[in-house]
């Protein structure tokens, strides 16, 4: 596998749908190797980690990276694809677009190439205009030269469908039920109570509809905080921006990149999770957030309706208004938010697992 930063990792939702398949194959007996990314860690320097050749079954292999904005995925995926080339592998398996511009040279030494578009990557507003060029041929190098097509959602197993009259496999992501935990770390550091804050957790990047959240809560009256949770990943300017925006208001906090307990307990405690997205793949971490029984506020984009259904609070995307009204109307009824978190996590774990997500997969491995 290759494509994603590194694994074990948290700096974005591939990591874990990597980590997540890449493990569970190898406790079912296959040969798995990944091959990482050599760099810093998207959250800094402090979260860097020790280099791993092994973790949990699976062979970790690391490859020449440039670290600057729009090379690093670039320059490791081109390495990553030259040793997968030439490895002794039966499946190579790309994942995200921008990565599949290499998809050609394991497939022309005769490798079963698999590709899982992860969202159409091309869309996002981090890129310029070289870096969506090259996205979009790695669209069209997986349209022409993958055996298989993973796709996470059925809107974009609909854009394959209509743009390049190409068939693909719609695999959603999947959740491991948690275990809920008190507030202690988030109490330390951040003051933070049981069902004081809103929650958002996840990259900071313009598609997240960051700005939308911020502009709608500084006009709900309400004493409990946003606590807006996530690393940037190129794109520390916007990150500069966001803090600025909410300079002049203390209820909004700002976290930097979180994982381990600390994200636990953010999940665990959160009185609503809002993720007001333009633009997702799957989003993993609305997953998460049901799996924990967080009453969640969604945009009406499909890749969040068709997750959460009809068991949770939407908004129209891009619509700051209606955000706003959203969040005032579940900030004053408790009641509404804990009939939302009543069913949230059996509804989520029961619809969405990961055992089922690497049984799909490796079936698509063998055809």
């Amino acid at each position: 596998m290759l494509g994603h930063k590194r694994i074990p990792s948290r700096e974005g939702g591939i990591e874990i749908v990597v980590e997540e398949l890449s493990t569970r194959m190898a406790a079912l007996g296959h040969s798995v190797t990944c091959y990482n990314r050599r760099g810093h860690h998207v959250g800094g320097q402090e979260f860097d980690t020790k280099h791993q050749t092994e973790h949990r079954g699976v062979k970790l292999k690391s490859v020449f990276t440039i670290e600057k904005k729009g090379l690093a995925a670039m320059s490791a995926s081109f390495f990553g694809a030259i040793c997968a080339a030439f490895g002794k592998y039966d499946v190579v398996h790309f994942h995200a677009e921008g990565p599949c511009v290499m998809l050609w040279l394991p497939k022309l030494f005769g490798k079963r190439c698999v590709a899982t578009i992860h969202g159409l990557d091309h869309q996002r507003a981090k890129w310029g205009r070289f870096a969506r060029a090259y996205i979009m041929l790695g669209e069209k190098t997986a349209v022409k030269w993958a055996d298989e097509i993973i796709v996470l959602s059925e809107s974009v197993q609909n854009y394959f469908q209509r743009t390049y009259q190409r068939e693909t496999r719609f695999i959603p992501n999947g959740v491991t039920k948690p275990q809920n935990r008190a507030p202690e770390l988030i109490k330390q550091r951040f003051d933070l109570e049981a069902d004081s804050y809103v929650l958002f957790l996840g990259r900071i990047v313009p598609e997240k509809g960051l700005r939308y959240l911020i502009e709608a809560f500084q006009k709900v009256q309400t004493d409990k905080k946003l606590v807006i949770a996530g690393g940037a990943s190129d794109t520390a300017d916007f990150f500069t921006e966001l803090q600025s925006m909410a300079a002049d208001d203390p209820r909004i906090l700002f976290t930097g990149f979180v994982q381990g307990q600390l994200l636990d307990e953010l999940y665990s405690n959160a009185y609503i999770y809002a993720l007001p997205s333009d633009l997702e793949g799957m989003p993993l971490s609305l997953l998460e957030a049901m799996s924990y029984g967080c009453c969640c506020l969604v945009s009406d984009i499909p890749e969040c309706t068709d997750v959460v259904e009809d068991h949770a609070v939407v908004f129209s995307a891009g619509n700051t208004e209606d955000l706003k009204q959203k969040l005032q109307m579940l900030c004053d009824d408790a009641g509404s938010v804990e009939d939302y978190r009543k069913d949230a996590s059996g509804f989520i774990c029961e619809k969405y697992h990961w055992n089922d997500v690497v049984n799909a997969t490796i079936k698509f491995y063998k055809i």
